[in-house]
């Protein structure tokens, strides 16, 4: 089974084709980032617009990249939420009309859903087999940080969520008050690896009597740091020492990948699950993938960090999951930009 996976949901425009939800024909991606950089985060209208400007030329080149006509996929899934509503409805509208007019089934999907079934696209790798349900999913990304608990196919329980900041919008600002450029996650962990330490600790916040997360108070403390260093607000005259940089975002690194790990590993005894998927944009994160390696208790999967960041192979993959069940069309669909998952 063929499934053309579209995802717009944000600032990449991306679709492929998987197979039998692990084979991967084609995996095109349209990243937006340095259109972004100069205003230091996503601008949703823009967003919208290069979505219109990319998105027919990517799924092209998807199916030529994967050697197929449309005539030879047996449907289509797209991200229809959550995610910023204009750049939803550009992936939801393209892949209307593209299942329309070529009379395949077309489905929407969660785009926290993607995130979890990109561990299906590991070459050799089958959570369902190994390690086996119930899994324990953590998603982590510039718009969520959440535990579900995963007890079969389209069978999720949402454990926790953060309470204010999700980590890759943390890892943003941290970013931006150290002078750094966007997207914050690869430039911390870029300049965090000249780090010398011995930077004085970080809070690592604690939502009594809940696994939930909360990363607004660690960023204000980075940012307070670097009032006190000289680094926020910039100043020419005086530009901030980068090992000091380096030791900070260090620092901060470490602090919100400690709350991730930790809250892991309490979900994954509490709940008693036999393995831990790791999905979304921060699990790109060296650091957070040698971690949850290290130190969580049961087996932990992975992608590598091209399926962590959003690609329309982890909706292909996902969208075979539900084609399998005999899933109808769902033309009623609409964009959900605040749609939950569990």
């Amino acid at each position: 089974m063929r499934i053309l996976g579209i995802e717009t949901s944000c600032d990449e425009t991306a679709a492929a084709v998987i197979e039998d939800g692990s084979y991967i024909h084609s995996n095109v991606v349209a990243s937006q980032a340095t259109l972004h950089a100069q205003y230091g985060g996503i601008v949703p209208e823009i967003a919208a617009r290069q979505h219109m400007i990319t998105i027919v030329p990517v799924i092209r080149q998807a199916l030529d990249e994967a050697s197929l006509r449309a005539d030879e996929l047996d449907g289509v899934a797209v991200t229809h939420g959550p995610g910023l509503a204009g750049a939803l409805l550009i992936g939801v509208n393209a892949a209307k009309g593209f299942s329309l007019a070529n009379e395949l089934p077309f489905i929407g999907l969660n785009h926290l859903e993607g995130h979890i079934y990109a561990a299906w696209l590991e070459e050799g790798v089958n959570p369902e087999e190994s390690p086996g349900f119930p899994l324990m999913c953590l998603i982590a990304s510039g718009g969520h940080t959440d535990l579900i608990l995963m007890k079969g196919h389209g069978d999720y329980t949402l454990i926790a969520r953060t309470r204010d900041d999700a980590a890759g919008e943390a890892f943003d600002k941290a970013a931006r008050a150290l002078g750094l450029s966007f997207p914050g996650g690869p430039e911390i962990q870029r300049v965090a690896e000249h780090s010398h330490g011995g930077e004085p600790r970080l809070p690592r916040p604690v939502v009594r009597d809940s696994l939930d997360f909360s990363f607004s108070g660690l960023k204000s403390a980075v940012a307070r740091r670097a009032e006190e260093y000289g680094m926020y607000p910039p100043s020419e005259d005086s530009p901030p020492d980068p090992q000091q940089v380096a030791n900070v975002a260090d620092e901060f690194q470490q602090a919100v990948v400690d709350c991730m790990v930790q809250r892991t590993i309490q979900a994954v005894e509490r709940y008693r699950v036999n393995g831990v998927i790791l999905g979304g944009g921060v699990a790109a994160n060296s650091h957070l993938r040698q971690e949850m390696h290290k130190r969580v208790p049961v087996e932990v999967i992975v992608p590598r960090p091209g399926l962590c960041t959003d690609n329309g192979a982890m909706m292909g993959a996902a969208g075979y999951f539900h084609f399998r069940n005999k899933v109808g069309s769902q033309w009623d669909v609409d964009v959900i930009p605040s749609l939950r998952l569990g």
